[in-house]
């Protein structure tokens, strides 16, 4: 087959399409399938234009039309969409159904009802974007944006060919919308087809370091401040090492209320890691934790973080909410906690810290396990199918 895959945004610096679209992407090719990218790079003007292969992949940014944001908007659209027939698919594949992937969506939808268009319209959906979801979390979008996509959203999840969704909860709520069973494919995200080199490194783990690997938007600070207290409290040398960036300087706010009940020694912020430095924090790590708030938007997501952690061997002790317990078997590829219970996850932290063995054996079943019911590599028959129905 010969498939265009259509992003709301470029590979950069955002992630769902590097994380998402172009593994499958790669592993469509593997199978014999021929797959072009199309992307409005409009978040990274530098890579408009450009033209790239990665592992048989065409990657393709269209040029940024220059003009007033209304026909900015059109034309960006009109070139995904022309890019995209000129590849002659047999499937288009768009990726959100919202911003340019769901104007593209829209624009296509309406050229196969008047027969101008003859390949299968498959829409992509990894979070919710409508209330509840990321229209109430971002503060970045206007009254109208948010009308905009929660409509996009409706629509897009309605007017297609099938839909692949990454989360059981996602794939609930567009059966809810009335769209056939038959007509949803369950693609979680995914990892590689091999694990880390954690257990072969020379980084010897360290027993009391545990590693939060976040954005911070899941879960309230104060719950990662008390589970810290509580750890302390039982292993005064316990260091939380947290690697990661907030959108609205969530890191702040943990370290100072770190600073003000005496804890902010047993705290090391690294920032935004490049991906080349995560293997030596993963390795380092003596445990990861994953915390998740029992939120429509969490219940919803696909966490790529904690596919990560699993498959580079990470003992992981995280909320028991949406796709977390899809990726993890509770006491055979991690520890499952009820959301929320700081002094279930103190406790199952602390659990690991002292049995480094129970902690190992974790973290190797995790690894294997992950990439057995994980890898792209089995996540692309799902998509198959859904091409071909």
């Amino acid at each position: 087959m010969r498939i265009a895959m259509i992003g709301p945004f470029g590979l950069r610096p955002k992630g769902t399409m590097n994380v998402r679209a172009l593994p499958l992407a790669r592993a469509l090719v593997v199978r014999g399938h021929a797959v072009r990218m199309i992307l409005p790079p409009w978040d990274y003007p530098q890579d408009a234009g450009c033209k790239t292969q990665d592992a048989g992949v065409e990657v393709e940014n269209v040029a940024l039309p220059v003009g007033v944001p209304g026909l900015f908007h059109l034309n960006t659209t009109r070139r995904l969409v022309s890019r995209a027939l000129d590849f002659q698919p047999d499937v288009i594949h768009c990726f959100k159904p919202k911003a340019y992937a769901g104007l593209a969506a829209w624009w296509l939808w309406q050229m196969k009802q008047m027969g101008r268009v003859k390949a299968r319209l498959i829409v992509d959906t990894d979070d919710w974007e409508g209330a509840g979801g990321w229209n109430d979390f971002s503060g970045q979008y206007s009254w109208a944006q948010k009308k905009m996509f929660a409509w996009q959203e409706q629509w897009g999840l309605t007017h297609n060919d099938g839909v692949t969704v990454a989360s059981r909860a996602l794939q609930s709520i567009v059966w809810s919308l009335g769209v056939k069973p038959n007509h949803v494919a369950y693609v979680p995200n995914g990892c590689g087809g091999s694990a880390s080199a954690r257990f072969q490194s020379e980084i010897k783990n360290q027993q009391s370091e545990i590693l939060l690997y976040t954005r911070f938007f899941e879960f309230k600070i104060d719950r990662i401040i008390e589970v810290l207290r509580r750890v302390v409290e039982q292993e005064p040398d316990a260091k939380l090492v947290v690697v990661g960036k907030g959108f609205f300087g969530e890191e702040e706010q943990l370290l100072k209320q770190a600073e003000a009940i005496g804890l902010r020694a047993s705290i090391e912020y690294a920032g935004w890691v490049d991906a080349a430095a995560l293997p030596g924090y993963f390795a380092q790590a003596g445990v990861a934790i994953y915390p998740f708030d029992d939120t429509l938007i969490n219940r919803t997501k696909c966490s790529v973080k904690l596919i990560d952690l699993l498959s580079a061997g990470v003992p992981v002790v995280a909320d028991a909410v949406g796709q977390n317990a899809e990726y993890i078997r509770h006491n055979e590829t991690g520890v499952l906690v009820p959301s929320g219970a700081a002094a279930a996850m103190a406790h199952a932290i602390l659990d690991l810290l002292h049995d480094r063995e129970q902690a190992d054996r974790l973290g190797r079943q995790a690894a294997q396990d992950v990439i057995e019911r994980f890898s792209w590599d089995r996540l692309v028959e799902a998509v198959e199918k859904i091409y071909k129905r």
